[in-house]
């Protein structure tokens, strides 16, 4: 090993069968942000007020939030890749669905089912990605928040272009590339063994006994509520048409992107876990509260919702590497787990955005969405020494992998350097 240190293997040298889990993380991730610059295009056609389009996030993430809890249960009857394949397909028939309703509440309702597909999804892909991945659980996790990143990155793109078309594109738009993303996984993916333990549904619910985990949670739980206060309903006091939406939000996703891989890596190496946190939170927090003063004055709004892409980018990967070692239970537990009670966050705050903004006025969704996160830093402190236990975790597993890939590279040297001389 040389003086420096062993060097990090690279997250992005990966099996075949690891990009096309990849890759179908991307498409899924995109339906995130995909409905974003077609919402006031939604409310105007299908003569429907903000607080009503806003279930589209609502029934997509709780019904995600809900279903999380039967992932196990479904994968370990049936196998990863068969859930996997039974995700996407629920994802495309709901997504063609949603495109072809002529309804507000036709949308919402196939909106759900496509959560529905999406739990079993995004649960089973981080489970394997991080069980085939090589460099280690961290470059997994990397990898993972990177194909976050890009679908986020291009969901608003693809969705203001398809929505400038009509409302219908991008639910038809994300059918075909989940199609895509169902033929890849099937061809590419092998099929793995089932684990020798059935989990129950009750698995997830019974994990959260464990106080690293629920507190966690519940810090993703408020973030999710500031994220998805901004990001479904920071479009209408924009009053940009579906373009400039998709333009604007394309920004956004970048920089969760940009952040995702490079920043909360080196802000992580910079301040360990626990304040790492605690400062991107704060930050988070006090931009949602510039959004809320600021609803008004289209510059100052537009700049700040771009800028919210920086905390969210750096939360995402921070705060899931956390998760997955603060508790002992099993990473697709945890990943469960985490992932019902966060999503519900999610879920509820567009919902409670446009009520709040009906009886109030657009200023105070914000405002809310601001103190939630305030609160999340709080519920964070008091697990400040398990978030101390995760990041020992991490390096360790850091350690171990880099290891082994320097030892393999120097076998490799070894190699080449007794066929050189055998060949003179």
């Amino acid at each position: 090993m040389s003086a420096s240190g062993p060097k990090p293997a690279s997250p992005f040298k990966q099996p075949k069968a690891v990009w096309a889990v990849a890759f179908a993380c991307v498409i899924s991730f995109m339906g995130i942000g995909l409905v974003d610059p077609i919402l006031p295009a939604l409310s105007t056609s299908l003569k429907a007020t903000p607080s009503q389009v806003s279930l589209l996030f609502t029934s997509y993430l709780v019904v995600t939030a809900v279903a999380m809890l039967f992932s196990g249960f479904v994968s370990s009857r049936i196998g990863a890749k068969r859930t996997l394949v039974a995700g996407l397909v629920v994802i495309v028939v709901f997504s063609a669905l949603a495109g072809a309703s002529g309804s507000i509440n036709g949308i919402v309702g196939f909106r759900a089912g496509w959560g529905l597909g999406n739990a079993l999804f995004i649960a089973t892909s981080l489970a394997v990605i991080v069980g085939s991945a090589s460099g280690g659980f961290t470059g997994a996790i990397i990898l993972y928040e990177t194909a976050l990143g890009i679908g986020i990155a291009i969901g608003p793109l693809l969705g203001g272009e398809l929505g400038a078309i009509s409302w219908r594109g991008p639910f038809f738009g994300v059918a075909v590339l989940m199609a895509i993303a169902l033929i890849a996984t099937i061809v590419l993916v092998q099929p793995t063994p089932k684990p020798a333990r059935k989990a129950s549904v009750l698995d997830p619910l019974k994990a959260l006994r464990h106080r690293g985990l629920l507190t966690m949670g519940l810090m993703a739980l408020c973030y999710n509520w500031g994220f998805f206060t901004v990001l479904g309903y920071a479009p209408y006091p924009m009053e940009l048409d579906t373009h400039q939406l998709g333009y604007v939000f394309t920004g956004w996703g970048l920089l969760v992107a940009f952040f995702s891989v490079f920043g909360a890596p080196w802000l992580q190496a910079k301040l360990g876990v626990a304040k790492a946190l605690y400062l991107n939170l704060t930050l988070f927090a006090a931009d949602i509260l510039v959004i809320g003063l600021n609803t008004e004055h289209r510059t100052t709004l537009i700049v700040a919702v771009i800028v919210t892409g920086c905390f969210i980018g750096i939360n995402n990967t921070v705060t899931t590497q956390a998760v997955m070692t603060v508790s002992p239970v099993d990473r697709p537990t945890a990943s469960a787990s985490y992932g019902f009670v966060r999503f519900i966050g999610g879920g509820l705050a567009p919902y409670f955005a446009g009520k709040l903004a009906d009886h109030w006025n657009l200023h105070v969704p914000f405002y809310v969405g601001a103190g939630v996160v305030v609160l999340g830093i709080v519920i964070l402190s008091t697990g400040h020494r398990l978030l101390a236990d995760a990041e020992r975790a991490q390096a360790a597993d850091a350690a171990h992998h880099s290891a082994s890939a320097n030892k393999e590279e120097e076998l490799v040297r070894q190699a080449e350097a007794e066929d050189l001389g055998s060949a003179t």
